[in-house]
């Protein structure tokens, strides 16, 4: 896909989420819930927000140790530098910035620091669909329009996520456990593919089984899960604290439901997740406890401005002081993506 049509396609997937979520606001109620929010709890998201940061970079240092030693300050600025780049630019890009940046500083392989980006995303993913049973597990129809046979279909949809994630998780132990498997693959590349290439696919699928390391290690496999909880418990705080400040009613558990949807909607590539992001906190809050959309739409706004725009200025002096800008960020990432 040429970037030009990709341009496009974001821009309209951007505008057409917006388009949903502002559909039929009445803007001076959206102004006047914003006003009226309670500072004391939007001062907890400000805390919780940047302790969240602390956590997932000691979280990915962990991780990172079966490819070698890091030192914590390094995931922390690499972190914060590819969050904001995913702020700031579509289709995430700090994914793959992130552990290029880590790789250039600490002296890592790039292919097995790129492969504990993919651990980080399946604990996630796993810690999440956790939050979300709890959630499921203490739900109560009550104003909202959520029941039956559509909040059992939800319910479905979750055990299967997480048997997914499950089985994701078990292949990656697996591989890492059994590297002769990946050997293997470099013989049956060599048929395909030029020598040069295949000695190129064997020493990149090498060092991305040593990146997968943690899977194999319980130790490591087991503070880094424990970190997730945390760091996810620390998030769903911020939400729950969003909500109080609008006087939303939901109960923290409710947050369990909004970071799941969340994670859905940031998976639209627009930069910040903006529309993805507010549609989804918007239809958590309507459809399942019935908050009003003009206080749904506040909350969302200011939840979404607080979670983006520190991380997204700090990034860009942590940037400017390692000579970074937004063009050579997306260089790095396609050439990156080329490699």
């Amino acid at each position: 896909m040429s970037r030009h049509l990709r341009t496009i396609l974001i821009v309209g997937v951007t505008g057409g989420l917006l388009a949903f979520f502002l559909w039929n606001i009445d803007l001076d109620l959206v102004l006047f819930e914003i006003r009226n929010a309670r500072l004391s709890y939007l001062a907890i998201l400000v805390v919780t927000t940047v302790l969240a940061y602390f956590v997932r970079a000691l979280r990915w240092q962990i991780v990172l140790i079966p490819i070698g030693q890091t030192h914590f300050i390094t995931a922390l600025r690499t972190t914060i530098i590819g969050f904001a780049a995913s702020a700031l630019l579509p289709a995430r890009p700090g994914e793959v910035l992130r552990p290029y940046l880590l790789a250039r500083k600490e002296g890592v392989s790039a292919s097995s620091a790129f492969a504990t980006i993919l651990i980080e995303r399946l604990l996630d993913f796993v810690t999440v669909l956790l939050l979300f049973g709890v959630f499921l597990m203490n739900f109560e129809p009550t104003g909202g329009v959520v029941a039956g046979r559509v909040l059992e279909a939800i319910k479905i949809g979750g055990i299967l996520g997480a048997l997914g994630a499950s089985i994701a998780l078990l292949l990656a132990f697996f591989i890492t456990k059994h590297p002769e498997s990946v050997e293997r693959l470099v013989p049956k590349a060599e048929k395909i593919l030029s020598r040069r290439l295949a000695t190129v696919f064997g020493r990149l699928l090498r060092t991305f089984v040593l990146g997968l390391g943690a899977a194999r290690r319980p130790g490591i496999l087991s503070l880094a899960m424990a970190l997730s909880i945390l760091h996810w418990l620390i998030v769903a705080t911020g939400v729950w604290s969003t909500t109080e400040a609008f006087r939303l009613g939901l109960p923290f558990t409710g947050s369990f439901l909004l970071l799941s949807l969340m994670v859905v909607g940031l998976s639209v590539p627009t930069p910040a997740g903006v529309g993805g992001f507010h549609a989804s906190f918007q239809i958590g809050c309507t459809l399942f406890y019935g908050v009003p959309n003009d206080q749904a739409v506040a909350a969302a706004i200011v939840l979404h401005a607080i979670l983006f725009i520190p991380v997204a200025i700090a990034g860009s002096i942590l940037m400017a002081q390692d000579g970074l800008n937004l063009f050579r960020i997306d260089a790095i990432v396609l050439s990156s993506s080329d490699d």
